[in-house]
């Protein structure tokens, strides 16, 4: 049974759902999650939320089901993700298995062409990730 989701009106919303995608670990639905979320609503809507566990079911939902379809898309997610509150404590936090999970992602944006970014954009990108 794959969750159904649909956009988030708001921060308490989008927490709903990210914590059902984590409980179920259902990348699929965190695509889709992510598909309907605006990426430059994502720190407002992660709020002081942001965790590693979501951090990396984000990153993994953007390597599966995303960046081979839109990656201009996926790049954005990572960049505003960044901006997220916590997000440099959570990035400390990670351990090098999962520093590799975000790795591979950059890896995949650096082998596709969107005009969303450069791979000047995409080389700042993976400082901000310390990678």
């Amino acid at each position: 049974e794959k969750l159904r989701v649909s956009k988030p009106s708001n921060a308490y919303d989008f927490g709903q759902v990210v914590n059902a995608v984590i409980a179920n670990k259902d990348k699929a639905a965190c695509a889709d999650l992510l598909t309907v979320t605006d990426p430059k609503t994502l720190p407002v809507l992660l709020s002081n939320k942001l965790e590693g566990e979501i951090l990396l079911i984000f990153v993994q939902s953007l390597e599966h089901y995303i960046v081979g379809k839109d990656p201009g898309l996926a790049y954005q997610h990572l960049f505003y993700l960044s901006k997220a509150e916590r997000f440099k404590v959570v990035l400390a936090l990670l351990s090098k298995n999962e520093k590799e999970d975000v790795q591979q992602l950059f890896d995949l944006l650096s082998e596709s062409q969107s005009d969303q970014y450069s791979l000047e954009d995409l080389e700042s990108l993976k400082k901000v990730y310390e990678l």
